[in-house]
C-alpha cells in the first residue's frame, strides 16, 4: 500500500513538474513569437513639400538621415496623403478609410471645432495593433479632436506627449486661439523645450522602455512631427505666441524664413538620426519597420513641391503628392524607387498583416495592404483613387488624373495624363470626352457612397 502511494505520488510529481515546464516553454514560445513581429515607427512631417528633402531633389535643404532611409528602403515615387490638408490624412491615416466616412472631411480648427474630434466609435490604427499585442505610443500632433475625451491615449495609444490643434508655438506650445497645447496622456500639462526636440526625446524614452526583449512585446510608435507647418521657428528662436492671446507677440523677418524653414526640417532629420541611432545600439535595427511620410503637400511659398502644380490645399499633384519612404532592412531590397501609386490610408491594412494578422476590424476599409509589394515587388491591384476638400475634387485612374472644381458660376473640368505630364500644365478633356464622362460618373458615385449616413464632423 505505502509503495502504492509513493508511486502515485511520485507520478503526481512528475505530472506536475511537467506541466510547469510546457506552461513556461509555452509562454516562452509566445514571447518569442511577440518579438518576432516587427516593431513599427511611423514618422509624419507635416506641410512637407514632394520637393523639400534631399532625396527627393531639394538642392538647399540637407537631410542626411531621411535620405539612408530611402538608400536603404523602398523611396515612393507616387505617393499621397488622403487629404491636401491635416485633420483629413490623418483621419484617413488611423481609420484605413477615406475620412469623408469618419466625417472628417476638412480641418479641425482650434477656432470653430473645439468640441468635435474623431468618432470613438472608430477603429484606429493603435487599437487594431493592441489586438496583436503591441505596446503603441504617440507624441506629437494628433490635430483629431481638442476635447480630452478625443485623446489620443483613448483612441488605443498607451501613451501620449503632444498637441491636440493644428499647430502650436514651437517654444510656449500656445495654440493659434491662445490656449496652451500640449498634453501629457489626459493633462495639459506644459514644459520647456522645442517641439520638435520633444518629438524626439519620448520617441527615444518610448523605445527604451518598450524594448521588446525586456518587454516580451512589439511596439509602435507615431511620430507625427510639427515640423515644417508654421509658426516658422527655430530651435533658438524666441516665442511668437503668448497664452490667452491670439496675437503674435513678434514678428519673423522675411528675410530670414526660408533661412529659418530649411533649418526646421533639418533639426527633424537630425531627430530622426537619433530614432534610429537609438534602434541600432538596442540591436532593434533588424526587426523594426520604419515609415516616412508628410500629412500633405508644402504650404504656399514656403514649401518645395518639386515640379508638382499648386500647393497645400489643392487637389492637383502639389496639395497631396508626398514623400514617402518604407525601410526595413533584410526583409524588403534597399535603394529601390518604387512609382506604385500608394495612399496613407494603405498603412493600417499594410501594419496589420506585418503583425500577423489578415483582416482589419472595420466593415470598411479603402485602404489596401502594401505589405507584398514591399516584400516581393508584387503589384497593386488596380483601383480608382479619389481626393475631395471644398469644393475641389479629383479622381486618379491610372495614367489619368481628372479634377473637377466648383463654383457659384460654373464647374471646371480638367483631364491630364500624368505619365507625361506629372506638373498637370496640358488639359486634355477635349480630346477625350468619353473618358471625362466615365471618370466623373466614377467620381460621383464615390461622393455619394463615402458620405452616406455620414455626420460631418468639419468641412
Amino acid at each position: 500500500m505505502k509503495n502504492y502511494f509513493q508511486k502515485n505520488g511520485l507520478a503526481k510529481l512528475m505530472f506536475a513538474a511537467i506541466c510547469v515546464v510546457l506552461f513556461c516553454s509555452a509562454c516562452s514560445q509566445k514571447k518569442t513569437q511577440n518579438i518576432t513581429q516587427p516593431n513599427i515607427i511611423l514618422i509624419m512631417a507635416d506641410d512637407l513639400g514632394y520637393g523639400d528633402l534631399s532625396c527627393y531633389g531639394s538642392p538647399t535643404v540637407k537631410t542626411p538621415h531621411i535620405d539612408k532611409l530611402a538608400e536603404q528602403g523602398v523611396k515612393f515615387t507616387d505617393f499621397h496623403s488622403n487629404g491636401p490638408v491635416c485633420s483629413p490624412t490623418r483621419a484617413a491615416l488611423m481609420t484605413g478609410k477615406y475620412q469623408q466616412r469618419t466625417g472628417v472631411e476638412g480641418v479641425i480648427t482650434a477656432a470653430s471645432h473645439r468640441e468635435v474630434g474623431l468618432s470613438l466609435d472608430e477603429i484606429t490604427l493603435a487599437e487594431e495593433l493592441k489586438s496583436y499585442g503591441y505596446s503603441c505610443g504617440m507624441f506629437g500632433k494628433w490635430h483629431l479632436g481638442y476635447p480630452k475625451e478625443f485623446s489620443p491615449f483613448f483612441q488605443g495609444f498607451d501613451k501620449f506627449v503632444g498637441f491636440v490643434s493644428g499647430n502650436v508655438d514651437y517654444h510656449s506650445h500656445v495654440d493659434q486661439e491662445g490656449y496652451l497645447d500640449w498634453w501629457n496622456d489626459t493633462i495639459i500639462q506644459n514644459e520647456p523645450g522645442y517641439t520638435t526636440d520633444l518629438i524626439t526625446k519620448y520617441g527615444i524614452e518610448f523605445i527604451n522602455e518598450n524594448d521588446p526583449g525586456k518587454t516580451g512585446k512589439p511596439f509602435f510608435l507615431y511620430l507625427p512631427h510639427e515640423a515644417p507647418h508654421y509658426p516658422i521657428q527655430g530651435r533658438n528662436d524666441a516665442p511668437v505666441r503668448m497664452e490667452g492671446s491670439k496675437k503674435y507677440i513678434r514678428q519673423v523677418s522675411e528675410d530670414s524664413l526660408s533661412i529659418i524653414y530649411t533649418e526646421m526640417i533639418e533639426i527633424m532629420d537630425e531627430g530622426i538620426g537619433e530614432i534610429m541611432k537609438t534602434l541600432a545600439e538596442k540591436g532593434l535595427d533588424k526587426n523594426t519597420i520604419v515609415v516616412f511620410c508628410s500629412d500633405n503637400g508644402g504650404a504656399g511659398n514656403r514649401g518645395d513641391n518639386g515640379v508638382l502644380r499648386n500647393s497645400k490645399g489643392s487637389v492637383y499633384e502639389g496639395g497631396h503628392r508626398v514623400p514617402g519612404i518604407v525601410w526595413y532592412p533584410g526583409k524588403i531590397n534597399g535603394g529601390v524607387v518604387n512609382n506604385s501609386t500608394v495612399m496613407s490610408m494603405d498603412f493600417l491594412p499594410t501594419f496589420i498583416q506585418f503583425a500577423g494578422g489578415n483582416n482589419p476590424t472595420a466593415e470598411q476599409i479603402d485602404g489596401v495592404s502594401i505589405k507584398n509589394l514591399l516584400l516581393n515587388g508584387t503589384e497593386l491591384p488596380e483601383r480608382d483613387l479619389f481626393w475631395s476638400f471644398g469644393n475641389k475634387n479629383a479622381v486618379r485612374s491610372g495614367k489619368w488624373k481628372l479634377v473637377s472644381i466648383e463654383t457659384k458660376e460654373n464647374t471646371t473640368v480638367e483631364l491630364f495624363d500624368l505619365e507625361t505630364d506629372l506638373s498637370e500644365k496640358t488639359d486634355l478633356s477635349a480630346d477625350q470626352p468619353e473618358l471625362v464622362k466615365e471618370m466623373l460618373v466614377k467620381l460621383e458615385s464615390w461622393q455619394k457612397e463615402v458620405r452616406e449616413g455620414v455626420t460631418p464632423v468639419s468641412k
